[in-house]
């Protein structure tokens, strides 16, 4: 009896270790403009994830700048992170933006992180791909921020279905901000490949004002996962709106929530 409680103990404590938690967020316009206090309160939002993804980091001055920052900031938290930030997109037809990965350095270690060079013709902000080793295990986040609902973002998420075919070794975790609900057609491709959503029926942006406590106008954030290569654990979408006394100051913030999960790499 002694030994199947030491056995199952040290099953959990295995299994506990090997989670990967990982959180996505569009930081909207991230750049110079940030407060000292804001960056704060995004660290102490993230602080508790493995790896962060971020959107919409300024191309200009002060972007780059903005997430080593925030990199400071989550190092005062009492964990070593480290952080990198993408050269600005390449599309020509709108608005260019960086991408940003951050880490926990005792748990993840980055391997490789690049624009994708092959759709930089039909995606105006062209993915960014990081890849990340965590103890011994591989696998790639396709960063992404589509244009806006109407200019039709499944005119670039149809290309993501050639992405597992192109890298096929990969471990993919698409995540970002889709201006597109995870229940458009564009994505079924992706789901026939065995990639699942994180969310369904979760709103991710921030409406201008509530309407009777409704604060979330649209389902656009969303993390897809090989259902055959990582279990799912679980999910959260953090509300961070309700800490603020109003809906324009948490806008300051961002007017997107971030989303976050746990899973482990099978």
């Amino acid at each position: 009896m002694r030994h199947s409680v030491f056995f199952f103990i040290l099953l959990y404590s295995c299994l506990v270790s090997a989670q990967i938690k990982f959180c996505s967020w569009n930081l909207s316009d991230f750049g110079k403009r940030k407060q000292p206090e804001t960056i704060a309160f995004i660290a102490n939002t993230v602080k508790e994830y493995d790896v962060v993804a971020i959107q919409e980091v300024v191309a200009g001055f002060g972007g780059a700048q903005a997430v080593a920052r925030l990199a400071t900031a989550l190092n005062r938290t009492g964990d070593k992170w480290d952080y990198t930030v993408s050269a600005p997109t390449t599309g020509s037809s709108y608005k260019t933006e960086r991408y940003a990965f951050l880490w926990k350095t005792a748990r993840i270690r980055k391997v490789k992180a690049e624009l994708d060079p092959v759709f930089q013709l039909e995606i105006d902000r062209e993915p960014y791909y990081g890849t990340f080793s965590y103890k011994g295990k591989l696998f790639t986040v396709v960063n992404f921020h589509a244009i806006t609902k109407s200019r039709q973002p499944e005119t670039e998420i149809k290309h993501f279905k050639k992405i597992p075919l192109r890298l096929s070794e990969h471990n993919l975790v698409f995540a970002g901000d889709f201006n597109c609900p995870e229940s458009h057609t564009v994505f079924n491709p992706l789901k026939g490949m065995g990639f699942q959503p994180v969310f369904r029926n979760q709103k991710t942006s921030l409406r201008q004002r509530c309407i009777a406590q409704d604060c979330l106008a649209s389902e656009f954030d969303n993390i897809f996962y090989n259902a055959k290569k990582i279990k799912l654990l679980n999910k959260k979408a953090h509300l961070f709106y309700t800490k603020f006394e109003s809906l324009a100051l948490a806008r300051k913030v961002s007017d997107h929530i971030p989303i976050g999960c746990t899973f482990l790499l099978l």
